[in-house]
């Protein structure tokens, strides 16, 4: 039996089919390292770098274990995998269900951002997997649509990350919701105080593996160092970009990066931006967008692009420098991966050069430092060899697909919500969520796309004629004079009193 293959861990023929048809044929490092241990029930810290195969590493023994046992009840998984974004759930998730499906094993994901409803029928149909976010499962469980007590297989993915986003208090709630015979494997790029204090509370003599360290950096990967005058930023920036390949883009903060994607495109760049103001839908539109290639650089954060793998980048931009060496090197990781070679490029203004090379020393990497005037500097074409290629316009999405036209009530706002024109939500909330948004839904679309009333009571209230019918004899529509003045029908306004009031109180 080869050493180099998955067959000889004694893995089902189910699983082998799965990896093969994969192109999963030889064992990673970590993989070779952790999983006779994993499949045997220990319990686990494996330390290894974005790329390195750790996904692979505890999925594994996760479904080859959980397939010898019974099925799970419904609202208590037995095994459980926590990730720290949306992104990386997905990601796992996309990694587990080829071997669920084999294994005869149901799974889903739990996250924020969308609704709960679709992840609460799945508990109640009964998973035995559940891949989650800390806060969205937290919150799960306080409704009662899930419980822990059968928890047969912890997982807890990117720790080091979970602790710099805050969520080990949360983690930690987690962990000790469930049974403590059950196996806990915990897989990380670092291991700082915060991760030793989880090992030492929850792992029963685990065994440790270590394999292509975040501390070093893979012969595959070169950095360099193109100090830039901050009006060149952004052509040089977009001639890099401009080249053959796929390059993933690193800004700090969530407005960077959309203005970014955006002066990337007017330039003529396909780009699309991930950040967490983007909603789900939006997230996932443009993940799919760059894995197709239809947009050839995506604009990220730090945080919303942790645990995303697309094959091929082969370029990495620091557009924005990271405060810290670790953020560095977890960014830097989207590149040369799993043996692949990749460049990281940091643009650096004249007032960044000190924090660079201190980070940089941090990090334990020597790069190639470039003073650079302009876009036409020979060095961009060696970093990146081949044509530019500009797209009129950049990236443009493609228009949703047309959905069948709604009922002419139901178009025009009505349906359900208009039976009950004078109530605002339970409790009152505020007034931009609660009787002003249902008032809203049951006017006529205003001029100023349905902006709250102005002081002073500026809105003009609707022409009688303006205002549709309203079958069975209900009430007519409450007039913007209830929320921005005492104008209008006094019968109106006094029927959205409550709504008038919640407003003001809001504003």
């Amino acid at each position: 039996m080869s050493n180099d293959s998955f067959a000889q861990f004694g893995l089902p023929t189910s699983i082998l089919r799965v990896l093969d048809d994969a192109g999963i044929t030889t064992p990673t490092p970590i993989q070779l390292a952790t999983l006779p241990d994993s499949l045997a029930g220990r319990d686990l810290l494996g330390r290894g770098r974005t790329g390195s195969g750790k996904t692979y590493a505890f999925s594994i023994p996760l479904v080859t274990r959980l397939a010898a046992g019974r099925p799970a009840r419904p609202g208590h998984p037995r095994g459980l995998v926590l990730a720290p974004t949306r992104e990386l759930v997905t990601q796992i998730m996309q990694t587990l269900r080829p071997m669920t499906d084999a294994a005869g094993l149901r799974v889903t994901t739990i996250f924020g951002g969308v609704g709960q409803n679709p992840q609460v029928s799945a508990l109640r149909g009964g998973v035995d997997i559940v891949v989650a976010c800390p806060g969205r499962l937290e919150d799960l469980i306080k409704q009662g649509h899930v419980s822990l007590d059968a928890i047969e297989i912890t997982v807890l993915d990117e720790a080091d990350h979970m602790a710099d986003l805050g969520f080990l208090p949360a983690v930690t709630r987690l962990l000790s919701a469930t049974p403590t015979g059950g196996q806990r494997m915990l897989f990380s790029a670092t291991l700082d105080k915060a991760i030793d204090t989880l090992v030492r509370r929850f792992l029963n003599r685990p065994a440790t593996h270590e394999a292509d360290s975040v501390e070093g950096t893979p012969v595959q990967m070169t950095h360099h160092l193109l100090h830039v005058a901050k009006d060149q930023h952004l052509a040089i920036l977009a001639d890099l970009t401009a080249g053959p390949g796929r390059t993933v883009v690193f800004t700090r903060t969530k407005y960077g990066a959309k203005a970014l994607a955006r002066r990337l495109n007017k330039a003529g760049v396909p780009a699309v931006e991930l950040h967490g103001n983007l909603g789900q839908n939006a997230r996932t539109r443009n993940l799919a967008a760059f894995h197709a290639g239809e947009a050839q650089t995506l604009v990220a954060t730090d945080v919303a692009a942790r645990g995303i793998h697309v094959d091929d980048v082969a370029l990495v931009i620091h557009a924005d420098p990271p405060a810290e060496h670790k953020a560095y090197l977890h960014r830097s990781g989207r590149t040369a991966r799993a043996g692949a070679e990749g460049t990281v490029v940091t643009l650096v203004l004249p007032d960044q050069v000190r924090d660079v090379n201190s980070l940089t020393r941090a990090a334990g990497i020597r790069p190639k430092v470039t003073r650079i005037a302009g876009a036409d500097h020979p060095v961009l074409q060696e970093l990146v060899p081949g044509e530019r290629t500009l797209v009129p316009g950049g990236y443009v999405p493609a228009p949703p697909a047309a959905a069948n036209p709604a009922p002419k009530d139901e178009a025009a706002g009505e349906g359900r919500r208009r039976r009950r024109p004078g109530r605002g939500r339970r409790g009152g909330g505020s007034g931009e969520n609660s009787g002003g948004q249902q008032a809203g839904r049951s006017r006529q679309p205003q001029a100023n796309g349905g902006s709250r009333a102005q002081a002073g009571g500026n809105r003009q209230p609707q022409a009688a004629g303006n205002r549709q019918p309203q079958a069975g004899g209900q009430r007519q529509a409450r007039s913007t004079g209830g929320r921005g003045g005492r104008t209008g029908s006094t019968q109106s306004a006094g029927r959205s009193a409550g709504a008038g009031r919640g407003n003001r109180r809001a504003n």
